[in-house]
């Protein structure tokens, strides 16, 4: 368990944060620590690459500080995300046809977190993560599993819509990647399911390919990630619903969630 900070670290903290901020820095990862758990399935768990180091504070030590220190709770600390996200000019997205920035949506307590690769047009008008066709395929998705979206949180890499939809540069994952991070360490999901390469990649910090990475379970900032397809791919190639379920029954197990009765994939249409 983490020790409890002193005041005198926590007046430290803050002031290296701020720090930090002045000097146009927000990309803080956090260090790597080790899970220690009663059980583990026999499921290979893989620990991923750290990310690089920028700075000498943890987000999670940043978001602790914040909490103790102004009393905020997870709804407000990710509302403190969003304001320091802003109307975000820090890559070139912001000048090629965004509407409005997709931040993310959903119960910050969930025990369950989707992230997707980046806004499509529906998003991008409604300012709302997996709103349009995709987004209701993940809908049913959700609903098969027995949850509610209401029940999770979802997410993108990429927080601003591609001109034409297209496929996110690496310098744009860079560079908007470190709002997604403290998403997820406000949630503190017990396990993260990564829509499509573009998201696993990201994320992982792995260039493979999708039959590689899926049927893992990985090790991801004190919690558990695995990969599925992506919905909109999922459209383009319905026969690739039945491999999709097997990767949300896994993760159902993991939360101790039950299948359904009597059927072995339910209609993911």
């Amino acid at each position: 368990m983490r020790p409890t900070l002193t005041p005198e670290l926590k007046k430290a903290l803050i002031e290296r944060l701020a720090f930090y901020r002045e000097l146009g820095i927000y990309d803080i990862y956090q260090r790597p620590v080790a899970l220690h758990e009663d059980s583990e399935s026999a499921e290979e768990i893989v620990q991923t690459k750290n990310p690089p180091q920028a700075a000498s504070v943890s987000s999670s030590d940043a978001l602790t500080v914040l909490d103790q220190s102004r009393g905020e709770d997870r709804h407000a600390a990710m509302a403190a995300i969003r304001e320091d996200l802003g109307d975000c000019t820090r890559c070139r997205l912001h000048k090629q046809g965004r509407k409005q920035i997709v931040f993310g949506v959903g119960n910050p307590h969930a025990e369950l977190m989707f992230v997707g690769e980046a806004p499509g047009a529906d998003e991008d008008e409604q300012g709302i993560p997996f709103v349009g066709r995709a987004g209701q395929l993940l809908t049913n998705m959700i609903k098969a599993m027995g949850l509610n979206r209401e029940d999770i949180y979802i997410a993108n890499v990429i927080k601003c819509r591609p001109p034409g939809n297209r496929t996110p540069e690496r310098d744009e994952c860079e560079t908007c990647s470190p709002f997604l991070l403290h998403q997820i360490d406000v949630v503190r999901p017990k396990i993260i399911v990564a829509l499509g390469a573009v998201a696993a990649k990201s994320l992982l910090q792995i260039n493979d390919s999708m039959a590689n990475l899926r049927g893992r379970t990985y090790d991801f900032r004190n919690t558990r990630l695995i990969v599925t397809y992506h919905p909109a791919y999922l459209l383009r190639d319905p026969r690739q619903k039945k491999e999709a379920w097997k990767d949300l029954q896994r993760v159902m197990q993991y939360l101790g969630l039950p299948s359904p009765s009597g059927r072995e994939k339910p209609e993911l249409a």
